[in-house]
């Protein structure tokens, strides 16, 4: 705001100047930097005025000068008492001027400073009016040019004491009194009463009236006052600035402030165009137009952001401004303010990032990703509503937050997203949805064959190691692809769509794409329809729990059973709980499911005999629940068994939660007296550690290390001795699971096995054929086949079979790991060398081992290994019903 003009020269009273001198030094002082003398001088009332006014000595030359022409008018001299008194009242008003002075340059007492004004103003009229009076009485002064003299002289005086009523009087007094006491009339004393007491009623009134206008010219200084300095303290704390300028747009005033912010001189700046303060770069040429705009039209403009000249840095003012009129209603330019809009710009930039990306990776966050989507797929041409969808899921990620901790997986979600960002490229956007999962939008039409090329590619990028606080880190990725229009016209369905690829694609064994198929929409209803059923189960009591013995092996008798849940479906049958398990956990029934099957084991087990225990499983969703110690102890006191017959199979799984919070529930169960049995080992993340924490009773060893124990080149057999050896060193026990052959029972008795469990001995049965079978004895014969035979699928397939340079045509009709029967060759010789082409691109080499007819049985050169030979998986060809297993 442009500082108040000065006031234009013109004659003031000296009262009024004095008046100026002391409010500008009042804000002079009130602007200096001692910051508490500027509130105080902002707020006190002004220092009031000197007693005489500078002009005062004016007088001398006053009565001289009346003295000088009443003789020239006159042609005569006053008698020398009279030119004596004139001369003495010239040099004292001549000499006020040390008065004046005295007054400015000492801190001056009001009472002596007005005691000797009043007598000097008083002596310069007594002997102004004596000189005068003695001209009059005794020389030759006319009485008409005597009353003209004194009445200049009072006009003087009033002048010069201007606004001091009270002098003012006193030297019209003193003036007139000389002249009444020569006089000595009766008539002269009574004019001069009269005279004193108008003047006096008239000194009074004016006095007052005087006084009331002080009060209020000091009012309004200290409002201005006020109002200078708060603008002053608005500018130099930068919280704000002024601008100005003439009607050509030129500046005529400017904020210091901004002249330093701009790197330039206010003197500089003052006479350019004012939108030469601003950057006219294109990110800022909205706001420029704009503001030109409010320039030419003379049109008032608020909150308006612009962009500031400055060099090498960002920043941005909020600008307004008001067209300025004279009172003839010419323009005379704009005046305005401005504020810093930087850090309210940046804030604001800042929440939208906040809104739009991902804080932790700086990826496109859920609703960025919905909007481009909704973007593309609302475009008006068909052509440009074509887009591709690609859902990402990390796999194994949860154990590492689990293991490491939460601020090593936000580490290695930051990696993922680098790792996707860089993969995709410029092909499409990338986004993160929340937790592990991502998605990528693809737009525009891509050929199936290019988009599953990029999903490998990113399953390849994303599953390559990582370092996370100085730890090797290894996880993968499951890919879901859908396409726009082909998978849907609209964000809900393609999404749907592309998760239910997803879903597939971790099904099928993760770390793998899959596209959207219609038959998806199938799978996804029968497992909804299967968790109903399953709900259904729940409530009208239609799961089962069937025993599978535990046989000692030192004295070959019955010691336990392992309940094992079973599923009667009402429309497919006796269900495996591979298919129902997993939906119950993703349904979060299994912990319903966990406490139904506790209770009722406890509840089977008080009809058998003391010996016998009874193991039940445990999921990990029960055993974080800090209330399972409770829910085992409810079970045990209405069965009112003994607590050491019951045995919970507990997996690794457990140990990825909380250490303080498992290592209190293991405490709480062994003071409940239950057995305590470490299931699966070695097929999870296994640790020796979990063996020191956990006070486990038995360790099972999963039925995957005994299947192909006995097969020659096997590692297995010499697994099962370790951990034998390791549980037999820790006094635990020891069962073998999944024992089929008499020869893989050998092979877990040669290796110390304690217990076995497995179809060798008995399968499965129900409750009440446990019951019969522990009322025939305990002891129990092994029986089964001698050794373990591969597992058969049954197909019907073509194929070509090349034996030295001939073709034949033939059929295999089942097949193994280890071989296949061929039907359509007659009289094979036994030995022959095939080379089979099961596939276009898959040839297996075989020799044939019998022949009878048109049928052969060939064995394969190389087994076949569905876990690691993904182009010829027999476990894919069964999902895809090419073939189906027997035996």
């Amino acid at each position: 705001m442009p500082p108040i003009p000065e006031a234009q020269n013109h004659p003031e009273s000296g009262e009024l100047q004095d008046r100026r001198s002391a409010q500008r030094r009042s804000v002079q002082e009130a602007r200096s930097p001692l910051s508490g003398e500027y509130a105080r001088a902002a707020s006190s009332t002004l220092r009031r005025p000197p007693v005489l006014p500078d002009t005062f000595p004016w007088m001398a030359p006053a009565v001289a000068g009346a003295f000088a022409i009443a003789a020239l008018v006159c042609f005569c001299l006053p008698p020398i008492l009279g030119a004596g008194a004139g001369v003495l009242a010239t040099l004292i008003a001549y000499c006020s001027r040390y008065f004046v002075a005295w007054e400015k340059a000492d801190e001056r007492d009001q009472h002596m400073a007005f005691a000797l004004g009043s007598a000097i103003v008083a002596a310069t009229g007594l002997l102004a009016g004596t000189g005068i009076g003695l001209w009059l009485f005794f020389g030759e002064l006319d009485v008409r040019l005597a009353v003209a003299v004194m009445v200049t002289i009072n006009a003087v005086f009033a002048t010069v004491l201007s606004g001091r009523t009270p002098l003012q009087f006193a030297a019209k007094l003193a003036c007139w009194l000389p002249i009444v006491i020569l006089d000595g009339s009766i008539f002269a004393f009574a004019g001069l009463a009269l005279a004193t007491a108008v003047s006096a009623a008239i000194a009074r009134y004016q006095s007052q009236l005087d006084r009331r206008n002080e009060m209020e010219e000091e009012a309004k200084a200290r409002v201005r006052d006020r109002a200078q300095s708060i603008l002053a303290d608005y500018e130099e704390t930068g919280q704000g600035w002024f601008w100005e300028t003439d009607r050509r747009g030129q500046l005529t005033y400017l904020s210091t402030s901004v002249a330093r912010t701009l790197g330039r001189s206010k003197k500089d700046l003052i006479g350019r165009p004012l939108i030469q303060l601003f950057d006219l770069a294109d990110n800022s040429a909205e706001g420029e137009r704009t503001l030109t705009f409010h320039l030419s039209a003379r049109s008032s403009f608020q909150d308006l952001a612009v962009r500031a000249a400055v060099r090498g840095e960002e920043r941005w003012w909020s600008v307004n401004g008001r067209p300025v009129y004279d009172g003839f209603r010419n323009f005379c330019g704009f005046r305005g303010s401005g504020t810093d809009l930087t850090e309210k710009k940046r804030s604001q930039e800042n929440a939208t990032r906040l809104a739009q990306f991902d804080s932790l990776t700086g990826l496109a966050n859920r609703h960025n990703m919905s909007q481009m989507l909704e973007k593309i797929l609302a475009s008006p041409h068909e052509r440009d509503r074509e887009c591709a969808i690609m859902l990402l899921d990390l796999d194994r990620f949860k154990n590492v937050n689990d293991t490491l901790g939460h601020p090593a997986g936000d580490a290695l979600l930051k990696q993922v997203a680098h790792r996707l960002q860089r993969t995709v490229g410029k092909m499409g956007q990338c986004g993160r949805l929340g937790g592990d999962e991502f998605k990528v939008i693809i737009p525009g039409r891509t050929p199936l064959e290019r988009l599953g090329e990029l999903a490998h590619e990113i399953i390849r990028s994303l599953s390559q190691p990582y370092s996370i606080e100085g730890q090797r880190v290894v996880i993968g990725a499951s890919v879901g692809i859908a396409v726009s229009p082909d998978n849907g016209m609209n964000s809900e369905t393609i999404i749907r769509n592309a998760d239910l690829a997803l879903y597939a694609a971790k099904d099928g064994g993760r770390g793998r794409y899959h596209f959207f198929s219609e038959d998806l929409h199938s799978k996804a209803e029968e497992r909804n329809q299967l968790e109903q059923d399953l709900r259904d189960a729940i409530a009208n009591g239609g799961l089962e729990l069937h025993y599978q013995p535990v046989v000692d092996v030192a004295s070959e008798q019955i010691s336990g059973f392992e309940a094992l849940l079973r599923w009667n479906h009402q429309v497919q049958g006796w269900m495996s709980p591979d298919r129902f398990i997993p939906v119950a956990e993703d349904a979060g029934l299994i912990s319903a499911i966990g406490e139904w099957a506790l209770r009722t084991a406890c509840h089977d087990l008080a009809r058998w005999p003391e010996s016998i225990r009874c193991a039940v499983n445990v999921s990990t969703l029960q055993f974080g629940n800090p209330q399972f110690a409770t829910v085992v102890t409810n079970a045990i006191a209405q069965a009112r068994i003994d607590p050491a017959r019951l045995e919970l199979e507990i997996t690794e799984s457990v140990f990825l939660s909380d250490d303080h919070g498992t290592d209190a529930m293991f405490a709480a169960l062994k003071r409940i007296g239950v057995r305590l049995a470490l299931d699966d080992f070695g097929t999870g993340y296994s640790s020796l550690g979990y063996l020191k924490r956990a006070p486990f009773d038995k360790i099972k060893i999963d039925q995957s290390f005994v299947r192909g124990a006995t097969q020659p080149g096997s590692r297995n057999g010499a697994i099962i001795a370790s951990i034998t050896g390791l549980a037999q060193s820790l006094g635990m026990d020891t069962t073998a699971e999944g024992v089929e052959t008499l020869d893989e029972l050998e092979l877990v008795r040669r290796y110390g096995c304690s217990h076995i469990q497995g179809y060798v001995y008995a399968k499965p049965m129900s409750s009440a054929d446990a019951t019969a079978r522990l009322q025939q004895g305990l002891a129990i014969v092994a029986s089964g086949p001698r050794s373990a035979r591969a597992k058969r699928f049954t197909m019907l397939r073509k194929v070509v079979l090349e034996h030295g340079g001939h073709y034949y045509q033939g059929t295999i009709r089942n097949m193994s790991m280890s071989g296949a029967m061929v039907e359509g060759l007659w009289n094979v010789p036994v030995g022959t060398q095939f080379n089979i082409a099961i596939t276009e691109a898959f040839t297996i080499v075989a020799t044939s081992r019998w022949s009878e007819e048109d049928r052969m049985g060939v064995e394969f050169a190389r087994p076949l290994d569905v876990e690691e030979d993904g182009t010829i998986s027999l476990l894919a060809w069964e999902k895809k019903g090419l073939l189906s297993r027997t035996g």
